[in-house]
Parts: C-alpha cells; sequence; structure tokens
C-alpha cells in the first residue's frame, strides 16, 4: 500500500527518495517550460457545475486563453475542473497539476496537459514559478494555503509581485476586513502589504488587471 505521510519517511536509510523529489522537480519545468504566460487558478474541489462560481471559473478560464494566457488549475475537480474546461474548450493550454493522494481527489478530465505529483511543495513551486498571475475562487483550506503562501512569497520578496485576485467579493471582503482590523491595527503586517490583494468581481475586469501588469 501506497504510504500516505511521505515527508515523515525520508528517514535515515531512505535518502533514495530524494531522487523521486528530483524527478518530480525535472518533470515538472521540462513540461512547464514550454507553455507561456500563464495564470494559476485556486478554488474549492466541491463546487458543482450548476453552481454560479463554477460557471464563472469556464469563463474567466476561457477569457484568459483569449488573451493569449495558459491556464494552471491543480487538476482536481470543482474549480479547477471549470477553468480546464473554460480553457480546453477556448482551444488554449489547459494544465492539470494533480496531487496524488488516497482519498478525495480525482483528475478531471479537461486538463491537456497533465503532471502528477506525489509531494505537495513540489506541486506549489510549479504553481507559483509558472504564473503570471494567482486567480483564487472560493474555496477552503487548501485555497487559503495557496493564497497566502503566495502572499508571504511577495511580501517577503523572495518572488516578484504579481497579481493576486480574490474573486468574489462577497466571499472575501469578510477576510480583508480581518485583516484590516487584526493583523494590520495590531501591527502584525504593514499598510503596503494590504495592497498585495485585490478583490474583484467581473471576469473581465479581472483579465484586463493582469494585462496591465504581464506584457505578452
Amino acid at each position: 500500500m501506497e504510504k500516505q505521510f511521505l515527508v515523515d519517511d525520508l528517514n535515515i536509510g531512505e535518502a533514495w527518495r530524494l531522487f523521486k523529489i528530483m524527478g518530480e522537480f525535472v518533470e515538472g519545468i521540462d513540461t512547464l517550460n514550454e507553455i507561456g504566460p500563464a495564470v494559476s487558478f485556486f478554488g474549492s474541489a466541491r463546487i458543482k457545475p450548476s453552481d454560479s462560481i463554477y460557471k464563472k471559473t469556464e469563463k474567466l478560464a476561457k477569457l484568459f486563453v483569449e488573451s493569449n494566457f495558459a491556464v494552471i488549475t491543480g487538476g482536481g475537480g470543482g474549480v479547477m475542473e471549470a477553468a480546464n474546461k473554460g480553457a480546453t474548450e477556448a482551444g488554449g493550454t489547459s494544465v492539470g497539476l494533480n496531487i496524488i493522494l488516497p482519498f478525495e481527489q480525482k483528475p478531471n478530465s479537461f486538463a491537456n496537459v497533465k503532471i502528477d505529483f506525489k509531494y505537495f511543495f513540489i506541486r506549489k513551486v510549479m504553481f507559483v514559478k509558472y504564473a503570471a498571475a494567482y486567480i483564487i475562487l472560493p474555496g477552503g483550506f487548501g485555497t487559503l494555503d495557496e493564497l497566502f503562501e503566495a502572499v508571504t512569497l511577495v511580501q517577503t520578496h523572495r518572488i516578484k509581485p504579481f497579481p493576486l485576485i480574490l474573486v468574489g467579493s462577497d466571499y472575501w471582503l469578510g477576510l480583508i476586513d480581518w485583516i484590516k482590523t487584526k493583523l494590520l491595527s495590531e501591527k502584525r503586517i504593514s499598510p503596503e502589504d494590504i495592497e498585495i490583494l485585490q478583490v474583484m468581481d467581473e471576469p473581465e475586469d479581472i483579465v484586463k488587471a493582469v494585462q496591465k501588469v504581464i506584457i505578452l
């Protein structure tokens, strides 16, 4: 049976696993170096095709493809499926970076470039390395994890700043208010850190915001 807690298994005598890690990095870099400018989409895997968020995600992905961007997702269902579907149906490059889990994630059928990862941290590097922007739709812990990791990398100047757009003011403004009333007011962050995040609603406005920063 495949072991689930892979990082915990890096014990003495198991350094050979580092070659698997290197192999995943090599495959990811070799594959994604050819896709050109891309946007990474994040959001809940539990959203159904009938949901308005699913439909908005499809439209967003289509608009980005029409603006000469590739689309990258985590390769699963919900928002990821919608983004891959919209990109593929628009004739664009639709990347699914699937994580191999013993439960929950099942790869969607719409990505036309697929890579499987065992290690979350390698997959995360691929998301941020090849992204011209992060598009964050409503989601849960995984979405928040990707969001705040990217914010931290920008804040600490470990990566070049790029648009981090939270899609859906009704979903995200409560979080922004909490950041302002707690983190900012108690001096846990600086005023300029708030500017890393943008909250937007309309797909056309989101694409324009990315185009202003990214010259193709």
